[in-house]
């Protein structure tokens, strides 16, 4: 058992390498690109897009492959937390968010459709029985969702959770290889938390793959990156983790100290388009984290390494934290990032002085 992760990861992340250079040629030769000219572009020339595809097609090859060649006595990935049902509630869930993805890339569909996509892959994931059923209480013990006696109120949480991870993501992917990467850290995370720590074999072989096959597509996505995500990438990359928290125990405090920066940073995002400047959240500027640390001089891998460092760091320390303690690990990030924040407001007065 003790290589098979090992060679789950390397798996995936080979044939996320070969199909990531496939997706880059059909990207190329159907012009399905990012081309520069908005404010919050920041390539130069037209960047290749669909490396969703390529990601979601190695998880799974590598789950078809490993379901059917690896021997009965090796550990499978379907067992008493991730049944068969689940893990085809994920891929078809995955699949929907590939369609839409697809479409936004090559014909950029307004808003309002661009949400039916990861809608209908969430609906998908809560009708193959991924949903929460509890809750760690940071205070001791846990809560039972179904005892507040509220009708579907277990699945309405799980809607809204996945919807908020997802769309994290998506508004993540400014700079190259920061999705890609903080999905790496965050399912490498949560795969050893299966392993050491809850003894969920399948749940952390799913974490592995999900790893090893972003962490191929980084391979081409790092700064300068030779490819992107597209939105069917950022919105899988959110789905994944999301759905991965769940599945490994309700780990919803793990998950959002990994993406905690991003996650506040999206809420400020959405609070100040939608009630300061009244317009549409989706509408999409430079005030995100990511830019404004570029806007302050941080070049572009300095600002992805500075949230690598900080989803790392607190990620990491999660595996070691109570929950009242990771309570406070939250509250310590919230502290991070406004002190960040009002450093960047500082530079930018000085520099308009």
């Amino acid at each position: 058992m003790n290589m098979i992760p090992v060679i789950v990861f390397f798996v995936a992340c080979v044939l996320s390498m070969i199909a990531t250079h496939a997706m880059k040629n059909i990207a190329f030769q159907y012009d399905i690109t990012d081309k520069p000219g908005e404010q919050r572009k920041i390539h130069t020339h037209p960047i290749p897009l669909l490396g969703g595809i390529a990601v979601y097609s190695a998880i799974v090859v590598t789950l078809g492959i490993y379901s059917f060649f690896a021997p009965k006595e090796l550990p499978s990935f379907f067992g008493t937390h991730v049944s068969i049902q689940h893990v085809l509630g994920i891929l078809c869930g995955g699949a929907f968010l590939m369609i839409g993805g697809f479409l936004d890339d090559r014909y950029t569909l307004k808003p309002l459709q661009q949400i039916i996509w990861p809608m209908f892959a969430v609906g998908i994931v809560i009708a193959s029985g991924i949903v929460v059923h509890r809750v760690t209480n940071p205070f001791g013990g846990t809560i039972e969702l179904s005892f507040l006696g509220v009708p579907f109120f277990s699945e309405g949480i799980t809607f809204l959770w996945l919807m908020i991870v997802i769309y994290t993501t998506k508004f993540l992917d400014g700079l190259d290889g920061l999705v890609s990467g903080m999905t790496v850290i965050g399912s490498s995370i949560i795969a050893l938390l299966s392993f050491f720590f809850f003894v969920n074999i399948p749940t952390g072989l799913l974490a592995v793959v999900t790893a090893g096959a972003f962490l191929g597509f980084l391979v081409f996505n790092f700064h300068p990156a030779t490819i992107f995500l597209g939105e069917s990438g950022s919105t899988f990359a959110g789905f994944m983790l999301g759905v991965l928290a769940i599945i490994s125990g309700a780990k919803f405090a793990t998950a959002v100290l990994i993406l905690g920066l991003p996650i506040l940073d999206a809420t400020w995002v959405i609070v100040r388009r939608t009630i300061l400047e009244k317009k549409s959240p989706f509408k999409g500027d430079r005030k995100h984290l990511h830019f404004r640390l570029l806007d302050a001089g941080l070049s572009h891998r300095q600002a992805v390494f500075f949230i690598y460092i900080l989803g790392l760091g607190f990620g990491v320390s999660a595996l070691f934290l109570q929950s009242a303690q990771k309570l406070v690990s939250f509250g310590v990030l919230v502290i991070i990032l406004v002190f960040v924040l009002s450093i960047l407001f500082f530079i930018e007065r000085r520099r308009k002085g």
